[in-house]
């Protein structure tokens, strides 16, 4: 890759206007490895009710779905909230024309079908909204939801983005992710063969992993066929597992010199036809890496490496 292919340049290309992700996380969504039904507590990167006292305790009722139920409401306010009030600052800052509501936090396909659709159609129904991008995971969406999702991409941007991590199942069992790689091929083949566009999230530095294990995590992913991909540095927060470990000396975080290296590697790996939609990013509650907590101080130092390695912007 001798120019960097960004998801801002394929929006572009696709549709001529300027076109932004507007983020939205939802009350009530809540995870199969949080609540019990693959496993508990969660991935141990992953905030959740075992550490965090204010973790949403309302997302039980989830499952009573009725257009009378009041979290559904509260979930539809949220959404509406958090549109409107982002695509001002867009409109504002970056003169943003269209935009592509991104359902981000936690699994925003683990709820009853007819609560997906509302929240989707509702989404879609406000003013200069051209499509979804929806973040899950490859063992929480069934075949009623793709199938509904490919009926939407006749008229829609849709994108389906899936939290990979690592193709290594050793890894995925040490994060007590839940799955193994089998079910993200499988899923993923699913999802590619209805026609939906397919976003992968990779993570480097997850616990003893080397840059071998990470750039392997690459070359599979490139090998599912996906056409876009996010990256970024395994964080501790807290309120997580990792945190104990950290705390403990247990774990150390990647430093900014491997990880920007292994980045670059990663990026020379992807076929033209990959867009990139992260190269790192920003959380709250950070206790590591210490280099994390300035993103752009972050994407300075990686556009500089993208510069040396003869990768344009």
């Amino acid at each position: 890759m001798d120019r960097l292919y960004t998801f801002g340049k394929y929006l572009k290309k696709k549709f001529n206007k300027k076109i932004k992700k507007v983020p939205i996380s939802i009350p009530g969504f809540t995870c199969p490895n949080i609540d019990g039904t693959v496993a508990r507590g969660g991935c141990i990167f992953c905030e959740n009710e075992s550490f965090s006292p204010n973790f949403q305790k309302e997302r039980i009722t989830l499952n009573l779905n009725s257009k009378d139920n009041p979290l559904l409401q509260k979930q539809i306010e949220a959404l509406k909230f958090q549109f409107f009030n982002t695509i001002k600052l867009y409109k504002k800052l970056y003169k943003s024309e269209k935009f592509i509501v991104y359902f981000q936090s936690f699994t925003n396909t683990y709820a009853p079908f007819d609560t997906l659709k509302t929240l989707y159609e509702t989404a879609l129904s406000f003013p200069d909204v051209i499509g979804l991008s929806i973040g899950t995971r490859t063992d929480s969406i069934t075949d009623d939801t793709l199938n509904y999702l490919k009926e939407l991409s006749k008229d829609y941007e849709i994108w389906v983005e899936y939290g990979i991590q690592s193709s290594n199942d050793e890894t995925l069992k040490k994060i007590n992710r839940g799955h193994d790689f089998k079910n993200v091929r499988e899923t993923i083949k699913k999802t590619k063969e209805l026609g939906l566009n397919v976003c992968g999230h990779l993570i480097f530095g997850l616990p003893g992993e080397n840059q071998k294990d990470m750039l392997k995590s690459v070359e599979d992913s490139i090998a599912l066929g996906i056409d876009s991909i996010k990256f970024h540095p395994l964080y501790v927060t807290d309120n997580t597992l990792l945190a104990i470990e950290y705390k403990k000396g247990e774990f150390t975080p990647i430093s900014e010199e491997d990880y920007i290296d292994t980045l670059i590697k990663a990026i020379k790996m992807l076929p033209q036809n990959i867009s990139i939609q992260r190269m790192t990013a920003g959380t709250t509650n950070l206790l590591a890496p210490e280099w994390c907590k300035d993103k752009s101080l972050q994407m300075s130092h990686i556009h500089k490496a993208l510069k040396k390695a003869g990768i344009k912007l």
